[in-house]
């Protein structure tokens, strides 16, 4: 295996898995998909792991919203009995990676007590085998929160990281955590209540054990509910879904460049601007150098009210 090369992970997360499961013919193929995935990774043998994802107000707040966020030092918190604990992260690194980008035209924020959430441990867990197996670098994208970055911006910010990553004579994985089409019911500040606005403005990053558990229970029901009645949410959005999955596998970022935030949300659902995560990472890893997909699976599965998929990539 060459010093410098790339790999590229994207893949939805969802909090829903083993609360409310689609058939089991479906959680087969997600398995066979995760378990191929996993391997190719395990054969890359990673030297380094950036890690592209959003937050579902856990960590950032309306307080104090950034765009980007790199992460020096992370911990996730473990929500829907997600992995707990400190990530390993690789604060020098972060370090350096924040002063390139700035230093070439993004502006980026840097946290040395990052909290996250299951948009990072769910995909570290489940394609690494945990969230301290590799030394990791995390990047938050603002998906839920506006003002809302926009794709352009995003795939600036991916050619940035890459532009870092290419010059540590490392293998480097990049990883993207987010997306598809979906909406599930995250309240936005404009339209809450007082007292939903005092957690949204950053009473929510401590939450107790009670009301941890009570967010969960109506997001399973939220998901039960939208299983029976599709109106419920945002209706999935599958040719949406399939067209931006081959923007991204053909390397094709820049088509979405022109894309208006309001069109995303209009189509495919509020939260599906988490996809910026995979414009992200694509684009950091196309500066690696070309690369062609070797995986890659997407079905719509309501009961984790998402349209779900996943891309493996490799340098050429």
């Amino acid at each position: 295996m060459p010093g410098m090369s790339g790999f590229l992970q994207c893949m939805s997360h969802t909090p829903l898995i083993g609360l409310v499961n689609p058939a089991d013919s479906v959680l087969a193929e997600v398995e066979d998909y995760t378990q191929e995935a996993r391997r190719l990774i395990a054969e890359y043998d990673p030297e380094l792991v950036v890690v592209f994802a959003p937050d579902h107000f856990n960590g950032f707040f309306h307080d104090v919203m950034p765009c980007y966020c790199v992460g020096i030092e992370a911990h996730a918190i473990g929500d829907f009995g997600t992995s707990k604990g400190p990530l390993a992260t690789a604060p020098e690194l972060a370090t350096q990676l924040a002063e390139y980008c700035i230093q070439n035209g993004v502006d980026i924020a840097t946290s040395q007590k990052m909290q996250v959430d299951h948009a990072f441990s769910q995909p570290l867990s489940i394609l690494l085998g945990g969230i301290d197996k590799y030394p990791v670098i995390p990047i938050f994208v603002n998906g839920v929160a506006p003002p809302l970055p926009t794709f352009k911006r995003a795939r600036v910010l991916g050619e940035a990281v890459g532009g870092f990553c290419k010059r540590l004579d490392r293998r480097v994985l990049f990883m993207a955590s987010g997306g598809l089409s979906h909406q599930p019911p995250v309240p936005e500040y404009a339209t809450a209540p007082e007292p939903v606005r005092q957690l949204l403005l950053g009473a929510g990053k401590n939450l107790s054990k009670e009301a941890r558990e009570l967010r969960t229970t109506r997001t399973i029901a939220a998901a039960k509910q939208f299983v029976k009645d599709p109106n419920s949410l945002h209706a999935l959005a599958p040719e949406w879904d399939q067209q931006f999955l081959h923007n991204i596998a053909s390397n094709n970022m820049w088509i979405l460049d022109d894309v208006e935030n309001k069109d995303v949300t209009e189509i495919a659902g509020a939260s599906t601007h988490e996809t910026k995560t995979w414009v992200a990472a694509a684009s950091a890893m196309a500066i690696m150098g070309p690369y062609e997909p070797v995986l890659q699976y997407y079905r719509p599965i309501p009961e984790w009210i998402s349209g779900f998929g996943g891309l493996t990539a490799k340098s050429i």
